[in-house]
């Protein structure tokens, strides 16, 4: 099944509830970056969030440096943003919060 794309007003609720995730310029796109205390912190949170995304078969766009994680999520099918990036943002925040 094809995740279909949210509109404008969608995304604009959804940041307004997703603490630290801004839109990215392109408007198909939500970014954050997470910085951690250290670089095994940051891979730990990488590790979590990574079989999140197998679970869901919706992997992000990210790099990483040192203790810095910045990271993209759109849905490439969807040709913008769909539910599952804003899920995979929620995993992604509470994984950060441990």
């Amino acid at each position: 099944m094809a995740m279909e794309k949210l509109g404008s007003k969608q995304v604009e609720e959804a940041l307004a509830a997703l603490d630290g995730w801004s839109l990215a310029r392109d408007g198909a796109a939500i970014e954050r970056r997470f910085v951690f205390a250290n670089f095994n912190e940051a891979f730990g949170f990488m590790t979590r969030a990574a079989l999140a995304a197998e679970k869901l078969n919706h992997h992000p766009e990210w790099s990483n440096v040192y203790k810095t994680v910045d990271v993209t999520l759109t849905t490439h099918d969807a040709g913008g943003l769909t539910e599952l990036d804003l899920k995979l943002a929620k995993r992604m925040n509470a994984f950060a919060a441990r």
